[in-house]
C-alpha cells in the first residue's frame, strides 16, 4: 500500500486537478481513494492496474462531491464523460506535452507564485508530503509552511493561473522553479526525509523520467541537461548504498563494481555537453562534482582538492548554509578535518536542528581521535535525525568509538 501511494499519488491528484479545476478537492478524493484501498485491498487483493484502479475511485469520490452540491458545470460534464477505461491516455493540451504531472509542475511554478510557495505547493500536491516533511526540507516552521502552502492555492484560484505547459517563449521565467522541484523531488527518493527505507527507487526514477521530459522540452537550456546529468551520475550508485540488511554504506565503503556504469557515462556525457555551451549553473557545478566521485575508481583516488573548488564555485552561485556545510565536508578530505572544523562554527545559527551539522562535527572529531567529543555530538545528531536508517547509521558510529566518557 505504501508502494502504491507513493507511485501513484501525484499521477491521482494532477489528473484529479486537470478534470475539476479544484486543488483541494483533488487532494482530498485522492487520499478518500487510498482509505478505500486500505480497507478493501487486504480483502479483495491488490488490482492488476493499481494506479488505474485509484485514479477510477478518485474521479467517482469528485463526482458524487460534486454532485452533491448540485454544480451542474462543465467540469461536471467533463468528470461524468470520462468513463471510458482507466487506462486510456488523455489526449495532449496544447503544450505538446502529455504529462498531468508536468503540467502539474509548471503550474504550480507560476511566476506570479513567490519562489519557496512554487517548489513546497508541487511537493505537497505532486508528492503527498507532509507540511512537516516539507517545512524540514526548507528548515522553516510547520505552521508558516502551511500557510504558504494556502496561499500559494489560493493565489492560483483567484488568478485564474492556467493547468498546462506554458508556451515555448515563456518556459524560461519557469525554468529554475521547475527545475528545483524536480531536484528536489529525486533527494526525497535518494535520501528519505522520513521512514524506515533510506531510499525510495520509484521517486528517483519518476524524477530522472521528468528530467528528461524537461530536457527534451529544452534543448537549448544547459542547466536542464546538467540537472539529468546530476540526478544520472547521483543515481549510479543506488545500488551500493544499502547493504543487505538495509542500512545506509557511507560513499567511501561502497562496492563500485555495483555502481551502474552505463548511468555514469550517460551522465558525464550530458555533462560535457552543457559545459561546452559555457554558462555554468548550480546543477552543472553538482553535476561535476558527482562526477568527480562516479569517474574515481577506488575511494583514495577521488580529486578532493577538485571537488572543493567546485564548492567554492557552488557557493557563489548557491550561498546555502547546506552549501557550506558540505564545502567544509570537501575541505576535511582534501586538506584535513583540522582545517574544516573551524568553518562548521558559523553554521550553528543557520542551520539549528539539522541533524547533519552535528553529524559531521562527530565525524570529524573521530577521525582527529578525540572520542568523547565526537560521541557527544553523535547522541546530538541522534536526538535530531528523524529518519530510521540515519539513526541506525548514527548509532552505529556512536558503538564504533567504544566506551566513553
Amino acid at each position: 500500500m505504501a508502494a502504491a501511494f507513493r507511485a501513484e499519488w501525484g499521477r491521482v491528484v494532477a489528473t484529479l486537478i486537470r478534470v475539476t479545476g479544484d486543488w483541494d478537492l483533488a487532494e482530498e478524493c485522492a487520499q478518500e481513494a487510498f482509505a478505500r484501498a486500505l480497507e478493501t485491498w487486504p480483502v479483495d487483493g491488490v488490482p492488476r492496474g493499481p494506479g488505474a484502479w485509484l485514479t477510477t475511485t478518485a474521479r467517482n469520490h469528485a463526482l458524487n462531491r460534486l454532485r452533491r452540491g448540485a454544480t451542474e458545470t462543465a467540469k461536471l460534464r467533463e468528470l461524468t464523460a470520462m468513463s471510458g477505461p482507466p487506462e486510456t491516455p488523455d489526449p495532449p493540451d496544447v503544450s505538446g506535452v502529455p504529462d498531468d504531472r508536468l503540467r502539474l509542475i509548471f503550474t504550480c511554478c507560476h511566476p506570479a507564485l513567490p519562489l519557496d510557495a512554487r517548489v513546497a505547493l508541487t511537493l505537497r500536491t505532486l508528492l503527498g508530503l507532509s507540511t512537516a516533511e516539507i517545512a524540514r526540507a526548507f528548515l522553516v516552521s510547520e505552521p508558516a509552511m502551511g500557510q504558504r502552502i494556502v496561499r500559494a492555492k489560493r493565489k492560483i484560484r483567484q488568478a485564474g493561473i492556467p493547468y498546462r505547459v506554458p508556451p515555448a517563449h515563456l518556459l524560461p521565467e519557469r525554468t529554475a522553479s521547475v527545475l528545483g522541484v524536480v531536484y528536489l523531488l529525486f533527494n526525497e527518493g535518494y535520501a528519505a526525509s522520513g521512514g524506515a527505507d533510506p531510499i525510495r527507487g520509484g521517486l528517483c526514477a519518476e524524477a530522472i523520467r521528468l528530467a528528461r521530459v524537461l530536457r527534451d522540452l529544452m534543448p537549448d537550456e544547459p542547466e536542464a541537461a546538467g540537472l539529468l546529468a546530476l540526478l544520472l551520475l547521483q543515481d549510479s550508485r543506488r545500488d551500493a548504498r544499502q547493504d543487505a540488511a538495509g542500512d545506509l554504506v557511507p560513499l567511501e565503503e561502497q562496492d563500485r563494481d555495483r555502481w551502474d556504469r552505463a548511468a555514469v557515462a550517460e551522465g558525464a556525457a550530458l555533462l560535457d555537453a552543457a559545459l561546452r555551451r559555457a554558462a555554468p549553473g548550480p546543477y552543472q557545478v553538482q553535476a561535476a562534482i558527482a562526477a568527480c566521485h562516479a569517474t574515481a575508481r577506488r575511494a583514495e583516488d577521488t580529486d578532493w582538492p577538485q571537488i572543493a573548488a567546485l564548492y567554492d564555485r557552488l557557493l557563489v552561485l548557491t550561498p546555502s548554509p547546506v552549501v557550506r556545510l558540505n564545502r567544509a565536508v570537501a575541505i576535511a578530505m582534501a586538506e584535513g578535518p583540522e582545517a574544516a572544523l573551524p568553518l562548521l562554527d558559523d553554521l550553528e545559527a543557520d542551520l539549528p536542528g539539522y541533524h547533519l551539522l552535528p553529524a559531521t562535527r562527530a565525524d570529524l572529531l573521530r577521525r582527529l581521535n578525540r572520542p568523547d567529543e565526537a560521541a557527544a555530538f553523535y547522541r546530538q545528531a541522534l536526538a535530531l535525525a528523524r529518519a530510521e536508517p540515519d539513526r541506525r547509521f548514527l548509532a552505529r558510529r556512536l558503538a564504533d568509538l567504544g566506551p566513553v566518557d
